[in-house]
């Protein structure tokens, strides 16, 4: 072997010994790694978990609150419909108590007015105005 051959061969084992020391290097960092990473899911589990039970929570209360708004609004349309049904039951109501006797008064009243037509009617006709009897004593007169 010449001299540059040992040469070569101390280049070739120093570059296989910082290989091989850049592979340890990168396999210790790619574990400090791995704990950190495993310690970040750990402490993200841990503070996601609470989160996520209180989104179930309020999803909860709010498919509770959402069902009872709609038992309300069930409620709510019911009494409607019950307060319109009362409302025409008393309209109707009203209509036979109060209508239905207003036309009977009024009935009776032009009953009367024409009672009394007709007796103004009947006394005209069998009473004679002064002008006829007037009429009747002029031929009569001498004078």
């Amino acid at each position: 072997m010449s001299d540059w051959s040992g040469v070569f061969l101390g280049i070739i084992a120093l570059a296989v010994t910082v290989m091989a020391a850049v592979q340890v290097g990168v396999i210790v960092f790619g574990a400090r790694l791995a704990r950190r990473v495993e310690q970040l899911v750990v402490q993200i589990d841990r503070d996601i978990k609470p989160l996520v039970a209180n989104l179930n929570v309020v999803g909860q209360e709010a498919a509770r609150a959402a069902e009872l708004a709609t038992a309300q609004v069930h409620r709510v349309d019911q009494l409607f419909g019950d307060i319109a049904s009362r409302v025409e039951e008393t309209a109707d109501s009203l209509q036979t108590a109060i209508i239905a006797p207003a036309r009977e008064g009024m009935a009776l009243v032009q009953g009367v007015k024409a009672a009394f037509a007709a007796i103004r009617e009947i006394r005209s006709a069998t009473v004679p105005s002064r002008a006829a009897r007037h009429d009747e004593d002029d031929p009569l007169f001498i004078g």
